[in-house]
Formats: C-alpha cells, structure tokens, sequence
C-alpha cells in the first residue's frame, strides 16, 4: 500500500504531504490547480519500481542508485513530457531544487530522490528502496484508448510521439491475456454490472481490435459511444486481472464524457474495486461524482481520504481529511451548488 508522498517545489507545489487511505483516495480541485500532476508523480514513482520488478529474470537486478535514477528520469520525462526534467521544478528565482519521497506500508519499498530546475534528465537518488515494488499500477487518463489500439504500441514503441507514456503503459494492460482459474469468479461479479451498463461485452481480435459485442453482433470501438468506451476500458482491465485483487489505480477525471447514469456505475465499481484490495487514487471536480461516491461510502463504509487543493500565494495547497466537509471550498463544487439553488428559485 502506498503510504505517504511529500513534495517539495514540484510544479505548483512549494511543499506538500499526502497521506494516503488504504482504499479509496479522492483529489478535487479546479482545473489548473495541480490534481493530475499529483496522480503522475505518484504514478511515475510505482510504475518506475513495478518495471523493474518485471523486467525478464536475466536483466532484473537488486536496486542500484545508477538503475533508478536512469529510470526514474526517463519515467518523469516519458510520463510529463516536459521539454527538460527542471522544467517540473517549481518556478522561482535563481537555482531551485524539487525533493520528491514515497512511503509504503513496507519499508522496503521506499525511495526519495530530487531534481534541479536545470537538469536536463539527471535525478539524484536520496533514498533508495531494499527491492522492487511487485505489484503493478494502472493509469486511466481521461480520453479513452480502446479506439486508438490497434498497432499504437508498435508506432509508439518505434516512433517519438508526444502523448504520454502513460497511454502506453495502459495500452499494455490492454491486451494482456484474460484471467483464468480461481479468480474467475470474482472477474464476473466485477464485470456484472459493466456489461450492463454497456449492454454487452469487450473483445479483443487477433487483428489488435477491440469491439463491443451484443446481441445484435459486434460493433467496433470507434463507433461505440465514447462514454461506453471508457466503461469497457475498465471492464478489460479487470477481465486481464489487471484490476482484480492487488494494486493501484490512478484514474485521471472518471466522469469526463459520461452521462450521470454512467457516472454511477463508475462510483460503484470504484468502491466495489477499493473493497476488492486495489488501492484507489481518483482526481475529480465533478460533484455528481463526489456525490455519488459519499451515497455509497456511507451505504459501505472504506478507508477513504479527501484531498482538497486551494491556490495561494505561494501555490497550490493540500488541505485533507475523511470526508468533503474537511478540506475547504472547492470554487467548481460551489459553483454546482449555487447554479442548482438558483434553478430551485426560478422553478418557485
């Protein structure tokens, strides 16, 4: 389990300390305010260990401070495709310097490093982890990737493209094998509701192409509704295992393109995925969303932590506790709120 990550002059951050619940994670703020830079930072952190762990057993080695920070780097880069590494210290005058640490719940995957505002991709390791982390983590972004699979990987691989590495890294997970055995079972219930919501299935051809199939035949991704899309994204995710019983999901906005039906299932299979030991990292300024999770989370109780991010004069703060009521007014959730009392006095 990812414990804690303390940053210091990252992007729009002068300092900050997360503490992070065991099984859900909600980040709100603004747009602009820093929530996806959180979610990639954490990420580049556990997918830079995870990789290494699974790398093939005659190039996996223990953990050396030359190996992480030749990966740590290219990591930050592929994942934030800044022009330069120092590009994601915070901008101040003169020379700056960004300190990055991640906790688990195991001491032995810690690790800590920092960067320069003129580093180009050089990062200095401060704490280096005793082994790799095991587990793979997962990064939804907000756009869909079904539709874009076919051959991205190889393009990707083969070609300098500017979308992100996590994109890639995702696309991986897609079209890893279908879980089979004992953990079938669960796969279903997971994918029970899912297929509902989509009124079908995702399959994978051997051409490389996802489609939707249904009673009427199979319709192919890019024709299927975006916000279905992204349902059967995260329906593959969980019939891979990729999403099953042990790991992290980063999930960038889940609301973007869906109708509040949809919005919904969403909520439910995030808390039913956060019960099922995944650990869940969520950036959002949807009160539907925020809403719908809290109906849940108090029908089902989890571990669960709130993160609020406020602009100031020295940056972006975190404000957080176990519930929206502890971190502060967000402006986009108050707007919500005051757009619904003024239809409520026009109806009257």
């Amino acid at each position: 389990m990812l414990k804690q990550l303390h940053l210091k002059n990252f992007t729009v951050f002068e300092e900050a300390n997360l503490r992070f619940a065991k099984q859900l994670n909600v980040i709100v703020g603004e747009n602009g305010a820093g929530k996806t830079h959180l979610l990639k930072l954490a990420y580049a952190g556990l997918a830079t260990s995870s990789e290494e762990s699974n790398r093939p057993a005659v190039l996996s080695v223990e953990p050396t401070k030359s190996a992480l920070q030749l990966r740590m780097a290219e990591k930050l880069i592929g994942v934030f495709r800044p022009e330069s590494l120092g590009r994601l210290a915070r901008r101040k005058r003169g020379r700056e310097r960004c300190d990055v640490s991640i906790s688990f719940d195991n001491n032995d995957y810690d690790l800590a490093f920092s960067f320069a505002t003129n580093s180009k991709t050089e990062v200095s390791v401060e704490h280096l982890p005793k082994r790799w982390l095991d587990a793979t983590p997962t990064y939804l972004p907000t756009r869909e990737l079904l539709s874009i699979y076919p051959n991205f990987l190889a393009v990707y691989e083969s070609h300098y493209l500017e979308f992100e590495e996590t994109w890639r890294d995702t696309c991986r997970l897609l079209g890893g094998l279908l879980r089979k055995g004992p953990t079938e079972e669960r796969v279903r219930e997971l994918l029970a509701p899912l297929e509902k919501a989509m009124q079908g299935s995702i399959e994978l051809d051997k051409s490389g192409r996802f489609y939707l199939r249904n009673s009427n035949g199979r319709m192919e991704m890019p024709l299927v509704a975006e916000g279905l899309r992204k349902l059967g994204m995260l329906a593959r995710l969980i019939s891979t295992g990729a999403l099953l019983h042990q790991g992290y999901l980063f999930w960038d906005e889940p609301e973007a393109n869906l109708n509040p039906r949809l919005i919904k299932q969403v909520a439910r299979t995030i808390i039913e995925l956060s019960n099922s030991g995944i650990q869940i990292f969520v950036a959002t300024h949807s009160l539907f969303l925020l809403r719908e999770l809290e109906i849940l989370l108090a029908e089902r109780p989890a571990d669960t932590a709130f993160f609020g991010l406020h602009s100031s004069e020295t940056g972006v703060v975190i404000q957080q506790g176990l519930s929206l009521e502890d971190i502060g007014d967000i402006t986009a959730l108050e707007e919500s709120l005051q757009q619904s009392d003024r239809y409520l006095e026009l109806e009257s």
